[in-house]
């Protein structure tokens, strides 16, 4: 099979031939451990990629959004960083006023003025490849409007029920799903969208705020990709057992979500079955460690609960700030094991 194939059977539920791997890279695993980086990559290649996107620059955009210093994005938000490979912090909320909402001006103009013109350029992209093919969009609108009006303000409004954030989540989502529209109308196998939603216990709101106010938006996106036969999925950090079940009504295929927040065995009765869980193996305490024998541990505990040769299971992790490359390469190895296949010499 090819990795669509894998990937596809996976989220179907259908018998892949091996489970699908993924590997997230952050800058700063290229910048601190490139041959770890090289040998993970070349004994254990992912199966996903992601779509070039496209799009114009926004004649906002300045700086590097991985470099050090300052860095100025799409949406015009201003952001600081202190350290190369990684993500930094927003400096200064520019929606100081929930009566001015004057100052959030979604970027469409880095969107393709030939729709033709850049479905055609998506298309050729992904009959290049026999790899699974995520969108190059990423809807989030929780954290765009976090990033626009600082975390703290943003739980306010929301726990507040602010009519005036309520429009502008809507104005943010409007965009979204312009995008999710655009890249629906290609031959994408996978759209994705994101929203950090849990705390290291629990989610950042009551769950009743968050069905009434998210969950409509995350539907529209997952209709919207169905409607034009592609994989809806959805990352989220934290503990978000508590919504899981939201995630699978609403239609998302696939969550990257971090497990090891959560007890898997009421992941396993909640979910197991109905949603693909899209990794992830602990990137706080379980790549970081120096001993490879914690990463092989941290599978065995992940498939006893979540594993099925029929599907509904990636193989997948982060290698961001600290992590071991060879605790990252036991991983893969591991779920070789798990699934009976001749693990590669190192």
């Amino acid at each position: 099979m090819t990795s669509r194939e894998i990937v596809q059977r996976c989220l179907n539920f259908d018998n892949p031939e091996r489970m699908p791997r993924d590997t997230w890279l952050l800058p700063w695993a290229n910048i601190h451990i490139p041959e770890g980086v090289k040998e993970l990559e070349s004994k254990y290649p992912s199966d996903f990629i992601h779509a070039e996107g496209f799009y114009k620059t926004s004649p906002l955009v300045c700086g590097d959004m991985y470099g050090v210093g300052t860095y100025i994005d799409e949406w015009g938000v201003v952001w600081n960083n202190a350290q190369a490979g990684i993500i930094g912090k927003v400096k200064d909320p520019i929606v100081k006023d929930l009566k001015d909402p004057s100052t959030v001006v979604p970027p469409y103009d880095i969107l393709p003025d030939d729709v033709d013109d850049f479905r055609n350029k998506v298309n050729e992209f992904c009959a290049s490849t026999d790899k699974f093919v995520i969108a190059g969009c990423l809807p989030r609108p929780w954290e765009r409007y976090q990033f626009l009006r600082g975390t703290q303000n943003a739980m306010m409004d929301v726990m507040l029920d602010e009519d005036a954030a309520r429009g502008i989540f809507k104005t943010i989502h409007e965009f979204y799903m312009k995008e999710v529209e655009l890249w629906s109308s290609t031959d994408v196998d996978g759209i994705w969208f994101m929203d950090d939603w849990g705390s290291q216990t629990q989610l950042l709101i009551p769950p009743r705020i968050w069905r009434d106010m998210f969950k409509p938006m995350y539907k529209d996106y997952c209709d919207l990709a169905h409607k034009n036969g592609k994989h809806a999925l959805m990352h989220s950090d934290g503990c978000i057992a508590e919504i899981y079940e939201d995630l699978i009504e609403v239609g998302v295929d696939a969550v990257n979500s971090q497990i090891f927040c959560m007890d898997m065995a009421d992941l396993q009765k909640r979910a197991k079955g109905k949603i693909t869980f899209w990794g992830e193996i602990d990137r706080q305490h379980v790549l970081p460690s120096k001993d490879a024998e914690v990463g092989r541990e941290a599978v065995r505990k992940t498939a006893k609960y979540l594993y099925d040769p029929s599907g509904g299971i990636i193989a997948q992790f982060e290698l961001g700030a600290g992590a071991n490359p060879q605790t990252a390469l036991a991983v893969y190895e591991e779920w070789d094991r798990v699934q009976g296949i001749a693990v590669k010499n190192v």
